[in-house]
């Protein structure tokens, strides 16, 4: 990780604080505490599988952190394990032996992400109830692992996919839709074995929902093709997705196309799911060295969600009482949160969320002295940019005027990275690795 930093006095402070939180978030080594061989016994979670019974182990799998999840199991398993496919993305390759990695395209799937899913498809589909299948997911998974239903195209994807991100639909609800234009997702890869499944989540979903980290690819799914219809609808656009979309969707209202797994499926009593690492044990260690740095600290939300110019105002308003003295929590103190905001894009800006919220923050927060809000995502990608977030304080309004940065238009026009950039705000982190939601950060000293 290459960590760049705005100048500020919490500097110091926030650069031990993400660097905690990234660590406790790191996918080695939350396989590695889930995960332990000592041969013929394999432990995953509260399960023991002996490897005697299998002629085959092999993983498969996809997500932001499944580079370093694949990196893992090969050092636990060593040659144990027979081989197998993850699709990461581009830019966080990293060297393993017996694991083929391919790089695809996130947010927007790509063409490599098709031939790789195809290839994850007939991979595990080759495999009998005598062979086990470690399945290695994390956030991105959706993304990486395209492979669309018959009659429905990868553009026609691409599309429904740009449309979905741009909307302000939180991701269980984006992952509605991808599940049922998918033959993958929604419990998919699962039911085209026979194997047994052992899957490992990094849990990039607030409440741990398996059915929405990665699409579900292992796990039942509770929703409907009516649902994803009503997901359409209810971002007004329905309309705007590709005709072929609209028509599979419709003929599985009509009961014309298969369901996804659905819970209480045969098939799942040969599966497993065990979560290694998820946004709470992140802000736990983030919470501990504010601690440890002498401030009162509060763990605020693990599950902030909404718009991120509304759910900023919550951070807001505690700033303001605090200040006044009229919250229990006193100065100096830190209050951390993590969870997902959304922006419902218009016009063509660019940014993300964790920009948008600090820079809405720091409209809240301006002119207040020694404060200070950050927001950043822990995959160290904030929208289509390469930043991972923002630091903003209560100058930073009046140094946009002073240079012309008008930042209520940015966030007006969704157009928040180059104003935050003009200021020098950015945080940058490079590829973190891994990927457990956002993480919201306010100071007052």
């Amino acid at each position: 990780m290459s960590l760049r930093l705005p100048a500020s006095p919490v500097r110091s402070l926030l650069r031990k604080m993400i660097g905690a939180g990234l660590h406790a978030a790191d996918p080695y080594d939350a396989l590695l505490r889930s995960v332990s061989f000592a041969d013929p016994i394999l432990h995953i979670g509260r399960k023991r599988y002996d490897i005697r019974r299998y002629r085959r182990v092999v993983a498969v799998g996809a997500g932001k952190a499944s580079a370093r999840m694949a990196e893992a199991l090969e050092h636990v398993l060593g040659s144990r394990l027979t081989g197998g496919l993850v699709v990461i993305k581009t830019g966080q390759n990293v060297r393993t032996r017996r694991i083929t990695l391919v790089e695809a395209s996130h947010p927007i799937p790509d063409r490599a992400g098709l031939l790789a899913a195809r290839q994850v498809q007939e991979m595990v589909a080759g495999l009998t109830a005598r062979d086990l299948v470690i399945v290695l997911l994390s956030g991105g998974a959706s993304s990486l692992l395209p492979a669309p239903v018959h009659g429905v195209s990868l553009s026609a994807k691409q599309r429904t996919t740009r449309l979905l991100l741009a909307s302000g639909a939180p991701i269980q609800d984006v992952n509605v839709v991808r599940k049922h234009l998918s033959r993958l997702k929604g419990g998919g890869l699962a039911a085209c074995t026979q194997a047994t499944i052992a899957t490992l989540v990094l849990s990039d979903v607030i409440g741990d929902d398996l059915s929405s980290i990665a699409s579900g690819l292992t796990a039942a799914d509770p929703t409907t093709f009516t649902d994803a219809i009503g997901v359409l609808k209810r971002y007004a656009i329905w309309r705007d997705v590709p005709e072929c979309v609209r028509e599979y969707l419709l003929q599985g209202r009509r009961g014309l196309v298969p369901e996804t797994l659905k819970p209480g499926a045969k098939r799942l009593r040969h599966v497993q799911h065990t979560i290694i690492g998820n946004n709470r044990e992140m802000l736990k260690a983030v919470t501990t060295v504010a601690r440890q740095a002498g401030l009162r600290a509060t763990l605020l939300t693990t599950a902030l969600t909404g718009e991120a110019q509304n759910a900023v105002r919550q951070y807001a308003l505690l700033a303001r009482r605090i200040a006044c003295g009229r919250h229990r929590l006193k100065r100096p103190c830190c209050v951390v949160g993590g969870g997902e905001t959304t922006v419902t894009v218009t016009g063509r800006g660019i940014g993300g969320r964790a920009q948008e919220f600090a820079a809405a923050g720091a409209l809240e927060i301006a002119g207040m002295p020694n404060v200070w809000m950050a927001a950043l995502g822990t995959d160290g990608s904030d929208g289509p940019t390469a930043m991972a977030g923002a630091l903003v304080g209560g100058d930073t309004v009046a140094r946009a005027k002073s240079i012309g940065v008008d930042l209520a238009a940015a966030l007006q026009r969704h157009n928040t990275y180059p104003a935050l950039k003009a200021l020098h705000c950015h945080i940058y982190t490079g590829p973190t690795g891994t990927n457990v939601n956002d993480l919201y950060l306010l100071f007052l000293l």
